[in-house]
């Protein structure tokens, strides 16, 4: 098998003295479309911000493309790009869209501004949203602000390649959005993982069936801060293990447990 390109090793966290991720182990490869589901509570949004370099685990290693990650938030230093994109779309309200997707560039590059406009404006189209860059989140739809996150996340400096995201991470890209929406964005991760300037190797934290069935590739369960199960995504409905299928059925007994 190819080297991952992302491993986690013996990974452990606490907050407050409760354990969320007890030795967890997982990989991602290249060109992969991965999610990690699993209860409320058990650590997935940790393990993507665990990924980003945002959190430092108690116990374990992370290995980016076969080098061990020695140094962590502000000083990180890891020879792949990884981008996020948070459950909220985290904008920010007093910039407008072309200021909130272009920030990076603003803020870290010397780019002109007329060049920043038109790296925007391609990210806007790649999303679906042309001609919108003067707008601000808040005359925007839920399902728009994500798809600005999107363009933002995607959003590469072209004199600094090494700055370009080769990885997305995706905190409930599809929470508290309708149905039409949900699908709207499920199409949108699955066309920039094809996309020329897109990112083809994406890590999803996600509670929704449609998401899940139509954005994946392999699947991660997490459970008590262990991963309890992984496959296909279409072995989901073939597979005997008692955790899947209370958690597809919904069903509130069986081995996980329901917190009341």
């Amino acid at each position: 098998m190819t080297e991952p390109l992302i491993e986690l090793q013996g990974i452990c966290k606490s907050f407050g003295g409760k354990t969320i991720l007890d030795g967890v182990d997982l990989s991602i490869y290249h060109n992969e479309a991965v999610s990690i589901i699993g209860p409320s509570g058990t650590g997935k949004s940790t393990i993507l911000r665990i990924i980003a370099g945002l959190l430092t685990p108690d116990a374990g290693e992370v290995y980016v493309e076969g080098q061990r990650r020695e140094r962590w938030m502000d000083d990180l230093a890891d020879p792949l790009g990884i981008g996020m994109v948070f459950q909220n779309a985290a904008l920010f309200d007093s910039l407008n869209v072309e200021e909130n997707i272009g920030f990076f560039l603003y803020q870290h590059s010397k780019l002109p501004r007329k060049r920043i406009r038109q790296l925007v404006n391609e990210k806007l189209e790649m999303v679906g949203l042309p001609g919108i860059g003067n707008k601000f989140p808040a005359e925007l739809s839920g399902g728009m602000r994500k798809r600005v996150s999107f363009a933002r996340a995607i959003m590469a400096n072209p004199e600094d390649p090494k700055a370009t995201p080769e990885v997305l991470l995706y905190d409930e890209p599809t929470a508290g959005l309708d149905p039409i929406a949900s699908t709207v964005i499920e199409d949108l991760i699955r066309d920039l993982q094809a996309a020329k300037g897109g990112c083809s190797t994406y890590v999803m934290v996600t509670h929704q069936d449609s998401t899940i069935r139509r954005t994946s590739d392999r699947i991660i369960f997490l459970y008590d801060g262990k991963v309890q199960w992984e496959g296909k995504v279409e072995q989901i409905d073939r597979t005997e293990h008692p955790m899947v299928r209370q958690f597809f059925s919904g069903a509130v007994t069986g081995p996980i447990q329901v917190v009341g």
